[in-house]
């Protein structure tokens, strides 16, 4: 990974070229195995080797991914990884851009299913997993009254923590700590709404 930092997208192509489906998942796997080849990202997401590289090349050519080094002696495996720590979209790039700002609405949406259908899929395989995983595992909604400052300050709390664990289980990881590590999604959502 070439950035610690998340990239922050302001244009429509590389907007879009995230908001399809199959890249998202792409970009998700990749991130979670740090490299991978296509063949092994099409055994994750079950989709022919040719769809994937195809889709793979769409991402470099935002710049979402980038080629890494080769991890095996068959040096025409290519090798790709994520080219930063993530991604943001912020409102005040898309707000006075229609476009942008349909194709940001687009995007959450398939960000949504996505995340929605991995946290059915725990739910539906939730006794596979130990009673450690299964009491570890979190799922609570708090409804406060806040404003739109204190929103976005829990907001950036919330992410320090979570890039502070990550970092943290990234290094232990390098170390040579793997036992008992699985790969884990956090996802919060917070927004105002009118009962």
């Amino acid at each position: 990974m070439t950035s610690s930092e998340n990239r922050r997208i302001t244009d429509l192509g590389t907007l879009k070229a995230i908001s399809h489906p199959l890249r998202m998942r792409l970009y998700r796997a990749l991130h979670v195995a740090r490299a991978a080849t296509a063949s092994q990202l099409a055994e994750q997401v079950d989709e022919a080797v040719s769809l994937v590289s195809y889709h793979l090349r769409k991402l470099a050519e935002h710049g979402l991914i980038e080629e890494a080094e080769a991890r095996s002696a068959d040096g025409r495996e290519r090798w790709w990884q994520p080219s930063s720590y993530g991604f943001s979209i912020h409102d005040e790039d898309v707000r006075d851009a229609p476009e942008l700002a349909a194709a940001t609405a687009a995007f959450g949406r398939t960000v949504d299913e996505q995340r929605t259908e991995l946290h059915r899929r725990f739910l539906d395989e939730r006794l596979t997993w130990s009673d450690e995983w299964r009491s570890a595992s979190i799922s609570s909604e708090w409804l406060p009254r806040l404003t739109a400052a204190e929103l976005a300050a829990l907001g950036a709390e919330l992410d320090a923590v979570l890039r502070k664990y990550d970092q943290q289980a990234r290094a232990a990881e390098a170390a040579g700590d793997t036992e008992g590590r699985e790969n884990v999604a956090v996802h919060l959502h917070g927004f105002p709404y009118r009962a």
